[in-house]
């Protein structure tokens, strides 16, 4: 799409980074990592009995052993504990 924003094509070879400058956009890697960023702030300053913050501190054991027929929650077969 930046190729085509800026009538460009394959053929001229011109780096990506090139034509990124032109139009003023930052690299993709670099806006997705700054949204993490500021959705995991978002979820430190919730309460800590939010579900969301809570699901963070889940963790998985390091081994499971399902016997057939067990009859545990989904969760306890999975190997979280909260």
């Amino acid at each position: 799409m930046v190729r085509w924003m800026c009538g460009v094509k394959l053929k001229d070879r011109l780096p990506s980074k090139e034509l990124r400058e032109r139009l003023g956009v930052d690299d993709i890697a670099l806006v997705l990592q700054q949204n993490r960023l500021r959705w995991y702030w978002h979820v430190l300053r919730e309460d800590d009995d939010d579900w969301v913050k809570k699901c963070m501190e889940l963790r998985v054991q390091d081994q499971v052993q399902m016997e057939k027929g067990d009859k545990g929650s989904t969760l306890t077969r999975m190997g979280v504990s909260g």
